[in-house]
């Protein structure tokens, strides 16, 4: 049987009905639940102008969750770079890490977290879009300032003693559902986030990334983490049922509409009057009890030859992530720092 670690992603999902405030709320609870329950990590998304996730800034919940959890990694997943100045990026990953030393993950990415209108409302020069291939040069950048340094001659290089100290490195991960990502990750000699949820063909990409990675300061061998679309429920009817509301809001979201998070009855009513609607796009999602989980999660991982697997859903219902997480934890058996028993 597969050894994997296990860890979180939350994107912040707004109910119908419901706030961003109430979601953010959720957030800072499932973060405590997942810290007591003994995941690994528990990282928060970066979307954009969106009705159904509340994550806009993981950058300003980051700090929150530290606070309120005692021993959860918490970071980024993540941090979309094109966004940003690699400088901006390493300042506040480095005062989160001063708040919360050595528990910050920083996992960066390239897509632009919403669709092109919001990004070039995002960038500060509004006259132009920002190119994409400047990404490797930007994540250079951003790493040099957590590992060996910029060149002397760099005009940035004199500011790498002004970042904010006493906390450590946060520990930078790269993300990515395309083998550009996974390259990159292998070239700068960084951990790999392979989001499933997305892409389910990756476990030649992340084959690649391991035949191609680079030792560096950040990593001395290949680490792939997979990020998988996961409800566990106590029976399989159950689970299969509260991921209706994701369907739905995915089969809506492929046809450009934009809505909340649905509830159950308002997805279920849906499905049943579109029910050709959720075969335009399909995904993995693994739904079933605790045990059914666990043995998809171990095919999973065997699959990507994953040292961690990150599980991530979205539901209207609260109560029922949190049971979600609980049920797989106590069918791992988690211990502490979320090993796998």
């Amino acid at each position: 049987m597969a050894r994997y670690t296990l860890s979180v992603l939350d994107q912040s999902p707004i109910a119908e009905g419901r706030s961003a405030a109430d979601a953010l709320a959720d957030t800072l609870d499932l973060a405590r639940h997942c810290d007591a329950l003994g995941y690994r990590r528990y990282w928060v998304a970066e979307h954009h102008a969106s009705p159904a996730l509340g994550g806009a800034a993981p950058e300003a919940l980051i700090g929150p969750i530290a606070l309120a959890t005692q021993q959860i990694r918490v970071g980024s997943g993540g941090i979309m770079l094109p966004h940003y100045s690699p400088f901006k990026v390493a300042e506040t990953f480095a005062l989160l890490s001063a708040l919360a030393p050595n528990r910050i993950d920083l996992g960066l990415g390239r897509a632009p977290g919403g669709d092109m209108r919001t990004m070039l409302a995002l960038q500060r020069d509004r006259s132009r879009r920002m190119p994409l291939d400047d990404f490797p040069s930007n994540l250079a950048e951003l790493l040099a300032y957590f590992g060996e340094g910029l060149p002397e001659d760099h005009p940035f290089a004199s500011l790498e003693d002004t970042l904010p100290s006493g906390g450590g490195m946060p520990a930078p991960w790269l993300l990515g559902s395309s083998m550009d990502s996974a390259l990159w990750a292998a070239e700068a000699g960084l951990p790999y986030c392979f989001a499933d949820f997305i892409n389910r063909d990756g476990a030649p990409i992340a084959a690649e990334y391991r035949k191609r990675f680079t030792p560096s300061v950040h990593g001395e061998a290949p680490h792939v983490m997979v990020a998988s679309w996961t409800i566990a429920a106590d029976d399989s009817e159950t689970a299969i049922r509260l991921g209706k509301p994701a369907a739905m809001l995915g089969a809506l979201l492929h046809r450009n509409v934009l809505i909340p998070v649905p509830t159950l009855e308002t997805a279920e009513s849906w499905i049943a009057d579109n029910p050709g609607a959720l075969d335009a796009r399909r995904r993995r999602a693994i739904l079933g009890t605790p045990a059914e989980v666990h043995a998809e999660l171990d095919a999973v991982a065997a699959e990507y030859e994953a040292d961690e697997m990150m599980l991530v859903n979205i539901m209207a219902d609260h109560d029922a992530r949190k049971h979600s997480y609980s049920l797989v934890a106590g069918e791992y058996g988690l211990a502490k720092h979320g090993e796998a028993a």
